[in-house]
């Protein structure tokens, strides 16, 4: 199966005080294939003395590339037959980007706007735009500006954060797009829908569109409400698959932030941005993404083994290549303040590792694997735990479970311990020390995976079918 399926991902957007410690939030789970490795690169700072040319593998879109390019992170796949697919990163100059969310637009607005064939698709989206903004306002401008003249070959959700802003643009149809600033005092959760509401065209602080979107609606008899202008309802889509695969995803996303508020999950009506009961830590990002309806009766992985177990897609799953959490925090510049924490494989059986936004380079294991298993791949480390943990995951869950939790108390007293160290350091010796603490945090978490590997192995020796017993008198 080719790569070039739409990926299923969930979205998580927090604003800067809705955070405990004032950090802007984007992050989502990148879901295509079960055995499609993802690498961690980091591109350093560019000048070329011509433009470059831009060709996607994937469809032959083509565009020319400034000269200067700011150095960034990027999760790209481990083969570009099907394109790039960089997904997430942080760049120099703290801003973040996530792409995509996979979303679907109607008939109607698509007939009247076609997608694009050779237009810009989720493959290249990272890699023609992160490296040349400076502010999450400006990327969604630069980006927006780039789908008015190339045109979409997808729609699409794309994240955008600073240490000041958080974003949301959605590509709905071939050169028509909007984008939100998310409160500083909310968040959001999305999930393979058009999630934009009420656009106030005339708060460009918070909103920001296509030029002549407006018109373009009015022009084609596009929108049914005869007072608001909602985007979700006039490009999206409200059928009855949404309320199996995607609206139970957001409901127990604002489930879990706002526990008081009783929603039905197959609601069409949830809202888009929402102020939680209380401020939201990174650990609670970490949760919702490694999610899978626990504690309701749609969780698959009960015990009590109903037909509601399996009736809602949860936001981990088998599919999940890698999970990413893009923390920029204040007041540190910006090698500093970013926090790429990056969870390969199955998001729920993984851990997030945290490396920062200052590193020059990523661990050699983060650069390795295929299509096939191989041992010297991260990716594939995390995904040989968890299919052991699979086979038997009422005796292994908790081993894990514990594991986890082991390991993110250590990784958030390192972060601590890194981010003191560093205070008077600058240029060259803070990449340097920020490398060497990312390269640390990668090298422990993948010993303790292999340590718990090695002993569930061991366990499963004695848990074969052929491992019973007779008759001792024979």
């Amino acid at each position: 199966m080719e790569r070039k399926t739409f990926s299923a991902c969930t979205s998580i957007l927090v604003g800067r005080q809705a955070t405990v410690d004032g950090s802007t939030m984007i992050a989502r789970t990148e879901d295509a294939k079960t055995a499609w490795p993802k690498y961690f690169v980091v591109h350093p700072h560019q000048v070329l003395q011509a433009e470059p040319q831009f060709v996607s593998p994937d469809n032959g879109f083509t565009m020319t590339l400034p000269k200067i390019r700011g150095k960034y992170t990027a999760t790209p796949e481990w083969t570009d037959k099907y394109g790039i697919f960089e997904e997430s990163g942080i760049n120099e100059y703290g801003v973040a980007m996530s792409a995509t969310e996979s979303a679907y637009a109607n008939e109607r607005v698509l007939g009247a706007d076609p997608l694009v064939e050779k237009g810009i698709g989720e493959e290249a989206m990272v890699t023609i735009t992160l490296p040349y903004i400076k502010s999450a306002r400006a990327g969604v401008k630069y980006l927006g500006q780039l789908i008015e003249k190339y045109g979409a070959s997808e729609t699409n959700g794309v994240l955008f954060s600073d240490q000041s802003e958080v974003w949301y643009l959605e590509i709905a149809t071939g050169h028509y797009w909007a984008a939100q600033r998310i409160p500083d005092n909310c968040y959001a959760v999305v999930a393979n829908q058009l999630a934009i509401q009420n656009i106030d065209f005339n708060d460009p602080h918070n909103f920001l569109t296509a030029k002549g979107l407006k018109q373009f609606v009015l022009n084609n008899h596009l929108n049914s409400s005869r007072s608001n202008f909602n985007f979700r309802e006039i490009f999206g889509t409200q059928d009855q698959s949404d309320t199996v695969y995607n609206t139970p995803r957001v409901w127990y996303g604002q489930r879990y932030f706002n526990p008081q508020s009783k929603q039905d999950p197959q609601s069409q009506q949830l809202p888009f941005v929402r102020q939680a009961e209380r401020l939201i830590y990174r650990e609670d990002l970490e949760y919702l993404l490694g999610s899978h309806y626990q504690g309701t009766v749609y969780d698959p992985l009960s015990r009590q083994n109903t037909a509601l177990n399996h009736k809602f897609r949860p936001i981990s799953l088998a599919k999940t290549q890698e999970a990413h959490i893009l923390q920029l925090r204040p007041e540190y510049p910006a090698a500093l303040s970013g926090l790429h924490w990056l969870a390969l494989g199955v998001t729920a059986q993984s851990i997030f590792v945290p490396f920062y936004a200052g590193i020059t380079q990523t661990p050699t294991s983060y650069q390795r694997g295929n299509a096939t298993y191989s041992s010297d791949s991260a990716y594939w480390q995390f995904k040989l735990l968890g299919i052991l943990v699979d086979a038997h995951y009422h005796l292994f869950g908790d081993s894990l479970a514990a594991l986890q939790k082991e390991v993110r108390i250590q990784l958030n007293q390192n972060v601590r311990q890194t981010d003191q160290q560093a205070q008077n350091l600058s240029n060259k010796k803070l990449a340097e020390f920020l490398t060497q603490a990312s390269l640390k945090n990668a090298a422990y978490v993948s010993q303790k995976i292999n340590e718990l590997t090695a002993e569930l192995i061991t366990t499963a020796t004695a848990l074969s079918p052929l491992d019973f017993k007779t008759d001792e008198n024979l």
